[in-house]
């Protein structure tokens, strides 16, 4: 039996635009004989840069190198199943790189904006980046422990990953728009910091009720 889906605390965004995505790279990722695990470098190398862009605020830089990161990110994933290399090994370095440069990413706004209003957004951001990372690892290995994750969902990750409000997707749409209307940012991170700690809150109450 297949672990249960919440239907409720997605976003139809990351659900439309990764198998659009798929699509769009399988080609490219064919014809790719490179360690997936370069990309994975490639991709964080990016993403850090896209933080260190934004601290000295060039913004356009910052968001020209953050979507770079995002394209390379999948394309790990992409030239793995291609090359029927995908390893667990891939899969945990990628989950890490992905955290370390969305956490980087809002430090770089902070100090690229260096206000309070801003400061105090992005403090609550990464909080709730900490319960959510909390609330997904936490379910999924508890799920694999019981013989419902990945494997019997049929999901393309490593492992199983309960959804949230903010998935991959709405991470980049949001982190674009933030490093693009930079005078907004605040405005912006808010209201991603708070979709963050809801999404959180339903993937709790949803843990709960599947562990029973």
């Amino acid at each position: 039996m297949g672990a249960p889906r919440s239907r409720l605390i997605t976003l139809v965004f990351d659900q439309r635009a990764r198998p659009v995505l798929a699509r769009a790279i399988e080609p490219v990722a064919a014809g790719v004989s490179v360690d997936p695990i370069v990309f994975t470098a490639l991709g964080f190398t990016a993403g850090l840069g896209a933080a260190v862009a934004a601290g000295f605020g060039s913004w356009w830089l910052a968001l020209g190198l953050w979507l770079g990161g995002r394209f390379l990110d999948a394309m790990d994933g992409a030239v793995a199943r291609a090359s029927d290399a995908a390893s667990d090994r891939g899969g945990y370095l990628d989950f890490c790189c992905d955290m370390v440069v969305y956490n980087a990413l809002p430090l770089g706004i902070g100090f690229g904006r260096d206000d309070t209003t801003t400061w105090i957004v992005v403090a609550a951001l990464l909080g709730s980046f900490a319960v959510n990372v909390t609330s997904l690892t936490h379910l999924s290995a508890l799920l694999e422990k019981r013989g419902r994750g990945a494997a019997s969902t049929g999901e393309s990750t490593s492992v199983t990953m309960p959804r949230g409000l903010i998935e991959g997707a709405e991470t980049i749409a949001f982190f674009s728009l933030a490093l693009a209307w930079a005078s907004r940012a605040e405005w912006i991170l808010g209201v991603m910091a708070a979709a963050v700690f809801a999404g959180a809150l339903f993937r709790i109450a949803y843990g709960s009720r599947v562990l029973r």
